[in-house]
């Protein structure tokens, strides 16, 4: 039996908990996570002591005792600290937004991201994805792009679908939205690199650019690429005749809480993206797709494989039922095995096996780079009221 890969987590919150999780459903390739370091070592100490792993004192213990780094932490953090890794020889998972523009240096707590030129801002988010990319092939090493929507059951049966069929996707429409991040970083710039359009329209975006760029190598044997981007934000909840009845997340503080982008592909062909966090009742999570010989919905969440009733709030205080339902009480679909229907197990999954084997995960750098170019298009877009951006292609890869 070969030695089992050794995976450092960086960060103990929400997306440390949820990678660890799945950590234990990989199968075939022996896995063990080695450790975690958080700046917070409060949290960072509840986390190792409710699964019983060790907690690092130094980024430099956690990269000697590992093979994998995964990043967990805000999005301002994942390029210093991926190159960091690569360098040291590490493959990185990197959780989504995979990078963006969060100010200049020396602006610190006055950095405003609403009033900060946006073609600057696209600059500065594609200098950083370039360095990272730079630096995983300078090292040797691999990059995974923690993008769980590429992996969730319904996308993966989509892509299933093109490529056996040769279909040509026409149009694809998709939505994320709820009531407000987890993340306390989430509603300053500096920290998040932005709003919904960043913050939540990278899922759907991603996995439309995801199952394009399949479509293309299943008939073309190269990916179909975003070309241009058109792109409107708002800030719903900080409007002046905005009634805050208490139900939605609203401190934020210069980011937007609602977006709305319209991609046009290499071939001409659509996606239109919607995000926000304007939406109770739990997350919605969706994507159709209209081909030249199919049409799919893929239903992330929810899901109606499950429904109960309940007729008192208290009555389910210990029962999980689906993220931010706000409610317990009355008709809901809970989620049987949300981090399944997600993707979560399959990304990791296929994280693992890619790292053994030497190989890119479907979900790679590339794919995170066009995201991160399309959304900052979308950024300057929208400060020029809608025009449209073209999206500047890729640093070309030496030979």
């Amino acid at each position: 039996m070969t030695n089992p890969i050794r995976v450092g987590i960086v960060g103990a919150r929400f997306a440390a908990r949820l990678h660890y999780e799945n950590y234990r459903r990989v199968y075939g390739v022996p896995v063990r996570v080695a450790g975690v370091f958080s700046k917070s070592a409060e949290s960072c100490e509840a986390f190792a002591r409710e699964r019983g792993i060790h907690v690092f004192s130094s980024l430099d213990g956690l990269y000697d005792a590992c093979d994998v780094v995964d990043l967990c932490v805000p999005p301002a953090l994942h390029e210093p600290l991926a190159v960091q890794a690569l360098r040291r020889g590490k493959d990185v998972i990197i959780e989504k937004p995979f990078t963006g523009c969060f100010g200049p240096r020396e602006a610190g707590e006055d950095f405003r991201g609403d009033r900060f030129p946006k073609e600057e801002m696209l600059g500065m988010a594609l200098a950083s994805c370039d360095r990272i990319l730079r630096a995983a092939r300078e090292s040797g090493r691999r990059i995974a792009y923690a993008e769980n929507w590429v992996y969730a059951p319904a996308v993966e049966k989509e892509r299933e679908i093109l490529e056996k069929t040769g279909g040509q996707i026409l149009w694809i429409i998709g939505d994320e939205s709820h009531s407000g991040s987890h993340s306390a970083y989430y509603g300053v710039w500096r920290h998040s690199g932005g709003g919904s359009l960043i913050g939540k329209a990278c899922h759907p975006l991603s996995a439309a650019l995801h199952l394009k760029r399949a479509e293309g190598a299943a008939r073309n044997g190269r990916p179909i690429r975003p070309a241009r981007v058109s792109a409107r934000t708002h800030a719903i909840t900080r409007l002046p005749a905005f009634r805050d009845a208490g139900f939605l997340r609203t401190d934020y503080r210069d980011v937007e809480d609602y977006a709305s982008a319209h991609v046009t592909f290499e071939d001409g062909t659509v996606a239109d993206i919607f995000s926000s966090e304007l939406v109770l009742g739990g997350v919605h999570n969706w994507l159709e797709i209209f081909a030249n010989n199919h049409r799919t919905r893929c239903n992330l969440n929810p899901v109606d494989a499950l429904e109960t009733y309940n007729p008192r709030e208290g009555q389910f205080k210990d029962v999980y039922v689906v993220e931010k339902i706000g409610t317990k009480q009355g008709w809901s679909k809970p989620a049987a095995d949300e981090d399944w229907q997600q993707g979560y197990a399959r990304e990791l999954q296929d994280f693992m096996e890619s790292f053994a084997a030497g190989s890119d995960p479907l979900s790679s750098g590339e794919l995170a780079r066009d995201t991160i170019a399309a959304i900052y298009c979308g950024y300057l877009s929208a400060e020029r009221q809608g025009a449209e951006v073209e999206i500047p292609a890729p640093e070309p890869t030496p030979r």
